[in-house]
């Protein structure tokens, strides 16, 4: 299991374009990804399970990934989320 402490920078927070663009890439991966947030941990892979978390532009959330692929997981997911899950993000070549 690896994690890693990330700030959402969408200008929106997860809503559902981000959260649905965060969930289609989280889908590439075996590993099983999470969210933690004060609010409880939230299943990466279920946009529902993301929009429930309620996360708004600024917060701080942890992301956590467990299995096989956690590491190649956590980077990029990260990383999308760091820089916005915008208009001009770009999927993983998964």
């Amino acid at each position: 299991m690896v994690s890693r402490k990330v700030k959402v920078a969408d200008e929106t927070g997860l809503h559902l374009r981000p959260a649905g663009v965060l969930c289609k890439e989280a889908c590439k991966y075996k590993s099983k990804i999470e969210i933690k947030t004060e609010r409880g941990t939230s299943n990466v892979k279920s946009i529902l399970s993301i929009l429930g978390a309620c996360v708004k532009k600024g917060d701080q959330i942890e992301l956590i990934c467990d299995g096989e692929d956690e590491k190649e997981a956590l980077e990029n997911l990260s990383s999308a989320i760091e820089n916005g899950l915008g208009d001009d993000f770009k999927v993983s070549n998964k």
